[in-house]
């Protein structure tokens, strides 16, 4: 690799927390700086309202490998991750949240494990600093999403982790309108495996991610990689078919018996209900799919950049991230 190319970039997404930023950036660096002097910290401002934009450009004013991008509005924490792969140049990559929740003195050890041949190395946060709710919820979520998927996603392991550059460059081929990082990068099949990391309670701000967004995020990212649900529907359905044929063939029975009653008007009402319900419901299912379908064909950017500082390559950025997917 040429001598101006960084061997390591570390790419953080910032929002809520741009009080943390000076000590991340010098935290990081003195955890690289054993490994290589040749890094970037690419601090991603997904239009973060602490106006963490001036403290970020203030940094790279400082130190060259302090590189910044500035997105147009708040387009979500993993459509920030993908800006800053996208400007991302090194060898490998570091991907981690800025809130100093996930340590920089751990990328060293996650780094002596991708020596040893792997070309994704999660860090597995076996004690998460995190509230209760925090910990129920993401827990819930990957048992719901492994059901439907099918896979075998590990809650203890979110963005934090190194990354090689052809399991960077697979991400960003990726088309996918919604996105969520770690699952991306597990479908990729590259070798993978993590290595249990220390994980902190958040000093300063708070989690951007309210119960809405949470449900929202869960039910993008279950619907984006699994169509079980639209099978599940169909299951639901056919078994209120066999349950209806049954009753009917009950009720044919008892007409030949002479054991006919006058139909109960609770006993109909409840059924035009459960009937009715399940089919809103399973025409909900098919809405929420067709939905992300008229999303993805108005092919509209994932994300956009406003400004970017220490950067002096005109094709990165979000015109890189196109050019990726057109040679898919």
């Amino acid at each position: 690799m040429a001598e101006s190319m960084p061997l390591l970039s570390v790419v953080c997404p910032v929002y809520g927390c741009t009080a943390c930023l000076h000590e991340l950036c010098r935290r990081v660096g003195m955890t690289i700086a054993p490994i290589t002097v040749h890094y970037e910290i690419i601090l991603v401002n997904d239009a973060s309202p602490d106006e963490a934009w001036p403290n970020i450009v203030e940094l790279a004013a400082h130190d060259p490998r302090i590189k910044g991008i500035n997105l147009s509005r708040n387009f979500g924490q993993h459509y920030a991750i993908t800006a800053g792969l996208a400007h991302a140049r090194g060898e490998r990559v570091v991907v981690m949240d800025c809130d100093l929740q996930d340590r920089p003195e751990e990328i060293a050890a996650l780094y002596a494990k991708a020596r040893e041949g792997y070309d994704v190395v999660f860090g597995e946060r076996h004690e998460r600093q995190d509230g209760w709710f925090k910990r129920i919820s993401s827990r819930a979520f990957f048992a719901v999403l492994n059901y439907l998927s099918g896979a075998d996603y590990d809650y203890r392991a979110a963005n934090f982790g190194v990354f090689d550059r052809k399991v960077i460059q697979a991400v960003l081929t990726m088309g996918d309108r919604y996105r969520f990082f770690p699952v991306m990068v597990r479908w990729t099949g590259f070798r993978t495996t993590s290595i249990p990391v220390a994980h902190q309670a958040r000093e300063h701000g708070r989690s951007g991610y309210t119960l809405r967004k949470l449900l929202r995020l869960a039910l993008d990212i279950i619907l984006s990689n699994s169509d079980k649900p639209l099978r599940l529907v169909a299951i639901a359905g056919i078994c209120v078919s066999f349950i209806a044929l049954g009753l009917a063939g009950f009720s044919v029975a008892r007409y030949l018996h002479g054991d006919v009653e006058v139909a109960g008007y609770t006993s109909v009402i409840a059924s035009m209900w459960l009937l009715s319900g399940l089919t809103l419901f399973g025409m909900g299912i098919i809405g929420l799919y067709l939905g992300r379908v008229f999303e993805s064909v108005k092919a509209r950017p994932i994300y956009l950049v406003r400004d970017r500082v220490n950067f002096d390559d005109a094709s990165t950025g979000t015109e890189a991230h196109a050019e990726a997917l057109q040679r898919q």
